[in-house]
């Protein structure tokens, strides 16, 4: 166990023959303790100043450990949102390449049907044309036909038949 100043104030030497002389050792002694109670102040300083230390080092190691945990935290939210991002708009394109087919498929469909009735009404229009022309033709020459000039005739003649009765 190391010596406390009273350890050195208290301490008491034997006499011998020729020993030391009193005083000085008493002086130096004095000296001895002074100094050592400085050192241990200082060294009770220096302690306390270690621990305030320590525990700052401790704080700010904290600190420095929780940011180094936020920024990976941080990094890795950023890089699931990218990704859901990137998963999202590949959704979005697909559907919109879905919508896209499907539009062009309801066109395409629409343009053939559109197609086919178009063709239909060409149809329907030659034929109306030709039955059209087949009855203009029949009423011409129905009025072309030597029935009306019969029937000319015949009413020219009427009254005269009717006179002579």
């Amino acid at each position: 166990m190391p010596l406390t100043p009273l350890d050195i104030h208290n301490k008491e030497f034997s006499r011998g023959f020729r020993g030391y002389d009193e005083d000085e050792v008493n002086e130096f002694l004095d000296q001895v303790i002074k100094d050592y109670e400085i050192i241990i102040r200082e060294k009770k300083d220096l302690e306390e100043k270690v621990k305030d230390l320590t525990e700052r080092l401790t704080y700010f190691s904290n600190i420095e450990e929780t940011l180094n945990k936020s920024i990976i935290v941080a990094q890795e939210a950023a890089e699931e949102v990218r990704r859901n991002a990137q998963t999202e708009s590949k959704l979005i394109i697909k559907e919109a390449e879905k919508n896209a087919d499907r539009i062009i498929n309801e066109a395409l469909s629409k343009s053939r049907r559109i197609a086919i009735e178009i063709d239909e009404l060409k149809k329907q229009s030659k034929v109306f044309r030709n039955r059209f022309r087949m009855l203009i033709k029949a009423q011409l020459e129905m009025i072309e036909s030597d029935d009306w000039e019969h029937l000319m005739q015949y009413n020219e003649e009427e009254p005269e038949e009717l006179t002579e009765s």
